[in-house]
C-alpha cells in the first residue's frame, strides 16, 4: 500500500516545528529536537513503527523541555491522522506485553476516532535524562498530546520497573509495535458496524 503520507507544520511563539510520516516506510528516522534524549525515543518510534519519519523541531528550551515536547507530540498526531486517512482495511486494534531488561510496559491502542489516553508509569525516583534535560514525566504528556491530536485511545501501563530510561523506552518501543500492527492493511472496508472511524 502506498501514499499513506502525511505532512505537518506547527509554528508557534514556542516552538518551531516540521514533521514528515510515511506509514509504509522502512524504520528509518531524522529527528532533531534539541533534546538528544527525546530524539531518541522518537527515533525508535520510527524504528520499530516501520515507519519513515523526519522531526525537526527547535523551542524555548531555556524555558524548559515542554513545550516543545508537547507541540512535538500534537503537530505528530496530527500527521499520522492524516496519512491514516479514512483508515480503510486497517487492523485498528492491538496490544502487548514489551520487555525491556527488566521492565514490563503494557499498551493497548484503538484507532478508534475518539481520543483518550491512560498513562499509568509511576517513576521510582526522576532523573532529568540527556543534555539538555529531559524530564521522563513528559513523556505521559507526549502520549496525551499524540492520542488527542490523533484520535486514538491508548493505554499504557507499567507493570514492572526499574531504570527511568528503560521505563520510557519501553513505553516508546511498545507503542511503536502496537501502532504497527494497528495500521497494518489486512481488508477493504471500514473497521467499524458504523461505517467510519
Amino acid at each position: 500500500m502506498s501514499g499513506r503520507i502525511g505532512s505537518r507544520s506547527r509554528t508557534t511563539a514556542e516552538t518551531d516545528i516540521r514533521i514528515d510520516l510515511d506509514l509504509d516506510g522502512s524504520g528509518s528516522a531524522e529527528v532533531s529536537t534539541g533534546l538528544p534524549f527525546f530524539d531518541h525515543m522518537l527515533s525508535q518510534l520510527g524504528r520499530h513503527g516501520g515507519f519513515d519519519l523526519v522531526v525537526q523541531a527547535s523551542g524555548d528550551l531555556e524555558v524548559d523541555a515542554h513545550h516543545t515536547v508537547e507541540d512535538v507530540g500534537i503537530a505528530l498526531g496530527e500527521v499520522f491522522r492524516e496519512a491514516l486517512g479514512d483508515k480503510a482495511g486497517v487492523r485498528r486494534f492491538a496490544s502487548g506485553l514489551y520487555p525491556l531488561d527488566e521492565v514490563l510496559v503494557e499498551v493497548a491502542l484503538d484507532l478508534s476516532g475518539r481520543p483518550f489516553s491512560v498513562y499509568e508509569v509511576a517513576l521510582g525516583e526522576v532523573l532529568a535524562l540527556g543534555s539538555p534535560p529531559f524530564d521522563p514525566d513528559l513523556a505521559g504528556h507526549f502520549w496525551q498530546s499524540f492520542a488527542t491530536a490523533a484520535g486514538l485511545t491508548l493505554h499504557v501501563r507499567l507493570k514492572a520497573g526499574g531504570n527511568t530510561h528503560h521505563v520510557v523506552e519501553a513505553c516508546f518501543k511498545g507503542v511503536a509495535r502496537c501502532l504497527r500492527d494497528a495500521v497494518r492493511v489486512e481488508g477493504t472496508g471500514i473497521p467499524s458496524t458504523k461505517g467510519s472511524l
